[in-house]
């Protein structure tokens, strides 16, 4: 019992380090945009701010393009959660529920897609989106966030669908349900929570990315606020670090509140494609 005990206390102990390791990052960095320049370049570091101050946020604010590259971060977020979704649903249905020609090998593509480096794709994607003059809008950044969400989104709700079963949708027929009324009644409601943990991944993906922004997007009014992030730099060719932080505050703030609205969701989807009727 006392070895259990202190095996239990060793891996509390590991589990709350590699906690404060994730966390210590996320706490310099908030810690960091309400301190003042003194405190911020001091040798001696500052842990917390003695004298708070809300300068750094506002030059932030001034920045050109903040509430333009938001509200475009935004757009392409939405446009790039929902599209992924719906299209990696019904993809999803179809390699689960239904047999088919070539069915083996797309399922296979989907992993091997999963599997190229994103840097290897900005050439040739770039190429493709100059052909259709869909460099610099944020369509075609819309496109190429798709080519990455899919084949992930496809290949989790796949999990997600296989673990409920058939027997489900079959007694609803019976009992007098169309096919398409035991989709939406049946196998929609129950994959709710699936869909929920993948948009997630969908949506911190979109939201975090910057490459393909940075390359695809050169016009300040069409960039995506990661984009935005990366030009606080000082009169002096050096960076504001006040100023970054607080950037970088001001750009998680989405990504908290979207979690924070369905955490709850995130909890049990993540355990209920592991679950087998």
């Amino acid at each position: 019992m006392n070895r259990r005990a202190a095996r239990r206390t060793g891996w509390n102990a590991v589990g709350l380090l590699v906690f404060v390791v994730a966390v210590f990052p996320v706490f310099w960095m908030v810690s960091t945009a309400f301190k003042t320049d003194d405190q911020i370049n001091a040798l001696t570091p500052t842990w917390f701010p003695t004298h708070p101050t809300l300068r750094h946020f506002r030059d932030a604010l001034d920045k050109p393009y903040f509430w333009a590259d938001v509200k475009n971060s935004i757009i392409v977020v939405v446009f790039t959660v929902g599209i992924a979704m719906v299209l990696a649903f019904l993809a999803a249905v179809a390699l689960s529920k239904y047999r088919f020609t070539g069915r083996k090998l797309f399922i296979i593509l989907v992993i091997g897609v999963q599997m190229l480096p994103g840097a290897g794709l900005i050439i040739p994607l770039y190429v493709v989106l100059a052909r259709f003059h869909e460099v610099n809008t944020l369509t075609g950044v819309i496109l190429v966030y798709l080519t990455g969400a899919l084949p992930f989104s496809v290949w989790t709700l796949r999990g997600f669908i296989i673990g409920i079963p058939k027997e489900l949708e079959e007694a609803a027929m019976v009992d007098g349900s169309t096919r398409f009324g035991a989709f939406t009644r049946i196998l929609l409601p129950l994959v709710a929570p699936g869909l929920v943990a993948t948009s997630v991944f969908a949506f911190i993906t979109s939201w975090n990315e910057y490459i393909f922004a940075r390359v695809l997007l050169n016009d300040g009014s069409k960039q995506t606020i990661t984009v935005w992030l990366s030009y606080f730099l000082g009169t002096s060719r050096q960076t504001d670090w006040g100023a970054l932080m607080a950037a970088s505050t001001l750009t998680a703030i989405p990504v908290v509140i979207f979690f924070l609205l369905i955490q709850r969701r995130i909890a049990f989807g993540l355990t209920a494609g592991a679950v087998r009727g």
